[in-house]
């Protein structure tokens, strides 16, 4: 008999309020004692001077009170951001896959790369991370160039990257974002039969992404995939949450899927992963 192929899709996720609540550079400017990041990051935007999303590497280059930035500071904002929940458990997820499908997770962001991988160290592999690649004085330690901005087009052009190297079509790309500086990658997965999940409320992605998910829970992004890419039933889904040990409590499935997730006790959970 022959075996059904397994088909593989890359998922891409953007990591300042999607993997997070925060924005790493409100964190890394709090631990600098830097005030106003968010009217600078305005200013930039009302200026057109760089792609949305790039906004602190430009700060970090160029504002003098971020110049005094290290390689030290960007690991210690890392380890302050606060991460969504239920990470670990997406990507024991996407790394089981399931009948017929395997994930390839990777992590786009604007973000310092330092600041990404210092916050999901110990859960995503420092390889799976692409982020703003800064080039740092040997001396000194600052800040002496920018070698990389996943901003904008830029983070279409590390996707047509990953698609190339890992040899995966375009029409099973995934890819999560929350705000402006992911409509231009979101239009191009959309382009070409990919799927793209939005995190926010943001008005721009409500009119772009596929599916829009709100949850303060990680494995929320879950939800649309099976439900509108692999088309499992209601109850299969539900039972997948519990074999994590998670109740989907409530899910307004619409065009926008409202999620709350909580902790079953682990007693139940147990019970329930000997049942999957």
């Amino acid at each position: 008999m022959n075996e059904t192929p397994i088909k593989t899709f890359l998922l891409a996720s953007d990591f300042d309020q999607t993997l997070s609540f925060n924005d790493s550079g409100l964190v890394l400017s709090e631990l600098l004692g830097i005030s106003g990041f968010e009217e600078r990051v305005a200013g930039l935007a009302r200026s057109n001077l760089v792609n949305q999303g790039g906004e602190l590497a430009y700060l970090i280059r160029h504002d003098p009170e971020f110049r005094g930035v290290r390689r030290e500071h960007l690991v210690e904002a890392g380890r302050l951001v606060r991460l969504k929940s239920a990470i670990p458990a997406l990507m024991d997820f996407l790394a089981r896959g399931t009948d017929g499908y395997r994930f390839q997770f990777f992590v786009v962001s604007a973000a310092p790369r330092e600041i990404v991988i210092s916050a999901l160290d110990g859960v995503v592999p420092a390889d799976h991370i692409y982020g703003t690649e800064l080039e740092f004085d040997a001396r000194s330690g600052e800040v002496r160039a920018v070698k990389r901005v996943p901003a904008g087009y830029g983070k279409v052009a590390v996707i047509e990257e990953l698609e190339q190297r890992l040899g995966i079509t375009p029409d099973r790309m995934i890819y999560v974002g929350d705000g402006s500086s992911d409509v231009h990658v979101m239009l191009h997965v959309n382009n070409r039969d990919g799927f793209t999940i939005a995190v926010s409320e943001n008005k721009q992605l409500a009119r772009i992404a596929k599916s829009t998910v709100l949850s303060d829970n990680a494995f929320s992004i879950v939800v649309p995939i099976l439900d509108q890419l692999l088309h499992w039933q209601t109850g299969d889904i539900r039972g997948l949450f519990e074999s994590y040990g998670l109740t989907l409590n409530e899910w307004e499935k619409e065009r926008t899927d409202r999620v709350t997730i909580s902790a079953i006790p682990p007693s139940e959970a147990t019970m329930a992963a000997a049942a999957v």
